[in-house]
């Protein structure tokens, strides 16, 4: 029997506390103004548009912290069934695997498993997304000049964690019953990445026949 949408995406499955946006602050004001569009039942495509008079950054912040709360929350829900036995490596199938590397303790591409690779993943978006001086909260503080750089960097590597769940967890998730809650989380981060070319497409190509057939 499928488990309801609140037991599935329950707070106790996420890796992380939720990254919160401020009350009274501009960012917290655009994060409602989003969450209400997509519960609206709009368009995908037009939801994710850059609403007038707004700032970009602003905007990208918004999804960039509201991708990292979802995706997390997503992975969270098959990470029990993610082991180093089942997924001794992280990867997307037989033709894409991804290796770590962060210059401090992993100064060159290594392989981990999944659940491993993950764990650091979430540890390095959290750090950047907590750093004042990448994401700043404070009024008239401005973002730096290579904001959209790191987002675009924080994007892909959220990408591979679709890509991970949908090739070798996918089975678990229609058990669970909540393969259309992903389906349109993803649908919503594809729309948003396209829309503000955010990711080279050659990075979306493990999930390419499912984009085409589910977004395009």
């Amino acid at each position: 029997m499928a488990l309801c949408l609140g037991q599935v995406f329950s707070k106790a499955r996420t890796f992380r506390p939720k990254r919160r946006f401020e009350p009274g602050t501009q960012r917290f004001e655009l994060y409602k103004k989003a969450q209400a569009s997509l519960k609206s039942g709009l368009d995908l495509r037009k939801v994710v548009q850059l609403p007038e008079g707004e700032s970009l950054n602003d905007w990208i912040a918004v999804h960039v912290v509201d991708f990292f709360n979802r995706i997390n929350l997503i992975y969270g829900t098959v990470s029990e069934y993610c082991t180093e036995r089942t997924c001794p490596i992280m990867s997307g199938g037989q033709r894409y695997e991804y290796r770590w590397q962060d210059g401090e303790d992993y100064k060159k591409p290594t392989k981990l498993p999944a659940l491993k690779y993950m764990t650091l993943l979430m540890d390095w978006i959290e750090s950047l997304i907590n750093d004042e001086d990448i994401f700043p909260t404070r009024v008239g503080v401005p973002f730096p000049k290579n904001f959209q750089q790191v987002c675009k960097k924080i994007l892909s590597r959220l990408f591979r964690v679709f890509v991970h769940v949908y090739i070798h967890h996918f089975d678990s998730i229609c058990s669970m019953g909540a393969e259309a809650h992903i389906n349109t989380c993803y649908k919503h981060y594809y729309y948003f990445i396209t829309e503000f070319h955010l990711i080279d497409n050659s990075e979306l190509e493990p999930l390419r026949e499912m984009t085409e057939r589910i977004c395009i």
